[in-house]
């Protein structure tokens, strides 16, 4: 109730009349079953303006450092299932706390990126989303955020007020690779497949790269750019 309450009653409405949203390509969201939605990242709100055009509810994995803060409130209300981001046990938990939301037979959001992108391009995407999609036995829809980078780009508390525009490609079957969810090849073709999706609904220019190791790098963590032969790797 109370995400409908924020939907429509009370973020809903301020976000559609400050920023004035514009869609495209929203019938290729299924209106119910099992789905993936994955956009790019580029700012803190992206969260906020996916759900709120999506007519059906819509649930993200978020960092667990949202939650037990003040404002923590929002988050749940919003849908939003607390993960931890590190790697191993804690990306296992993930993985299958957004498979659980599918079985249930909701639409689960989820950035392929990993992380928001640090200068509006688009990052090599992380396999996770693949392994859910196979494990969980749902199409994946790519999504493209338009404009939200100059609303609230990295580092920036409030954002400016700019028209932004979302765009919902056409929803990719990978039933093909039906029990190849631990198939790193596998796993990297449909993540390729996705990031081109979203590359092109998107227009942002690709970087083979991922956005995690660039922000290391630029803030001084001196990460080594990625290589051809990873290109296999798990995300």
């Amino acid at each position: 109730m109370f995400y409908w309450i924020l939907k429509f009653i009370v973020i809903g409405p301020i976000v559609r009349l400050l920023f004035r949203p514009w869609v495209e390509g929203l019938e290729n969201v299924p209106t119910e079953g099992p789905v993936i939605l994955a956009p790019n990242h580029l700012s803190f709100m992206d969260s906020i303006f996916v759900p709120l055009m999506v007519p059906r509810r819509v649930v993200y994995l978020g960092k667990s450092d949202y939650f037990g803060k003040w404002y923590s409130w929002f988050f749940r209300g919003a849908g939003v299932i607390p993960v931890r981001r590190e790697g191993g046990e804690a990306g296992e938990a993930a993985l299958n706390a957004g498979i659980e939301q599918l079985r249930q037979g909701l639409a689960v959001g989820i950035y392929p990126e990993g992380t928001r992108s640090p200068d509006g391009k688009l990052y090599r995407g992380k396999t996770g989303v693949a392994r859910m999609a196979l494990r969980g036995e749902c199409p994946i829809v790519p999504v493209s955020l338009i404009g939200t980078f100059e609303v609230q780009p990295p580092g920036k508390k409030l954002p400016r007020i700019k028209r932004v525009g979302i765009r919902f490609g056409r929803p990719l079957d990978f039933s093909r690779y039906e029990g190849k969810d631990d198939d790193r090849f596998v796993l990297r073709s449909i993540t390729d497949e996705l990031m081109y999706e979203i590359m092109m609904l998107s227009g942002q220019e690709y970087v083979d790269e991922y956005a995690a190791k660039v922000k290391k790098r630029m803030n001084g963590g001196g990460a080594a750019p990625v290589v051809e032969r990873d290109r296999v790797a798990a995300g």
